[in-house]
């Protein structure tokens, strides 16, 4: 994530969701976190972040935006 901030310099450096997401939520930084909800039950699959262990709150959705059978969400991460 240094690496990446300092690449970045004044700009926003995004993390995809997975193993490597779960990692630097749980590290404490992140900021907000951005999902797409799709009507899709695949039955199975990966977490969302991983294996995070403690216990993570997020504010109330500060964007919501309805498309065409998707749902785009953003929340701050509370702190």
């Amino acid at each position: 994530m240094a690496k990446a901030q300092e690449l970045a310099g004044d700009r926003v450096v995004e993390v995809a969701a997975g193993d490597v997401g779960g990692q630097v939520l749980a590290a404490g930084l992140i900021d907000e976190v951005r999902m797409d909800v799709v009507p899709v039950v695949f039955g199975s699959g990966k977490r969302f972040f991983g294996s995070v262990h403690a216990q993570h709150l997020l504010e109330d959705p500060d964007v919501v935006i309805h498309g065409n059978r998707v749902l785009h969400l953003r929340y701050r991460v509370r702190r």
